[in-house]
C-alpha cells in the first residue's frame, strides 16, 4: 500500500463521519422483514415497498426504517404516517429493524457525494461500484467509495481495490 492510499483511508474516515455529504438520488434494495422478504426503491417519484403495508397505507416499517438509517442522506421529508396505520407497532419495528442492519442489502444505488473540493457521482449494482473520482478511475476504489462503504455498515459487498502494475 502507499502514501497515497493511507491518505485515501483517512479521508475515507472523516468523509463518513459526515454522512450529509451524501445525496442518495436513487435505490433499490433487499429488506428482510419478520415474515417475508421484501423489494424497496426510492428514486424521484417517491418510496415503494412490496410489503402489505405499504400497499395499503403508502408507508410501512420497512421505509420508515431507511428514514431512520439514512436521515441525513435523503435530503427529502420523512413519509407522514397515514390514517389506520398501526403506527406504535411500525415504530417499534422500525427501530429494531434499524438495530439489525443485517436484514438491508442494497441492490443498486446511485448518490452524489460531495468531497472536500467537488462532488462526485457514485453508483453500485450488484456488488459492482463506479465513481467518477480519477483515483477510483485508477485504483477502482478511492475515499468516496470507502466512505460510502462505512456509512453503509456492510449493507453492499464491499470496494475491490485494484492494485496498479
Amino acid at each position: 500500500m502507499d502514501y497515497s492510499m493511507i491518505g485515501k483511508i483517512q479521508k475515507a474516515k472523516e468523509y463518513a463521519e459526515k454522512p450529509d455529504r451524501v445525496t442518495f438520488n436513487s435505490f433499490v434494495l433487499k429488506f428482510r422483514g419478520s415474515n417475508n422478504d421484501y423489494q424497496m426503491s426510492l428514486n424521484a417519484e417517491g418510496w415503494h415497498c412490496s410489503c402489505p403495508g405499504f400497499e395499503k397505507y403508502s408507508i410501512c416499517p420497512h421505509i420508515m426504517t431507511m428514514e431512520r438509517l439514512l436521515s441525513p442522506m435523503l435530503k427529502r421529508e420523512r413519509l407522514q404516517y397515514a390514517n389506520g396505520q398501526n403506527v406504535v407497532s411500525d415504530v417499534e419495528k422500525s427501530k429494531q429493524y434499524a438495530e439489525e442492519t443485517d436484514r438491508i442489502q442494497f441492490t443498486s444505488f446511485d448518490a452524489s457525494f460531495e468531497g472536500g473540493h467537488n462532488t462526485f457521482n457514485i453508483t453500485y449494482k450488484d456488488g459492482t461500484w463506479d465513481c467518477d473520482n480519477p483515483y477510483f478511475k485508477s485504483r477502482g476504489v478511492c475515499s468516496n467509495t470507502m466512505a460510502m462503504e462505512r456509512l453503509l455498515k456492510g449493507m453492499v459487498k464491499p470496494v475491490t481495490m485494484e492494485i496498479p502494475g
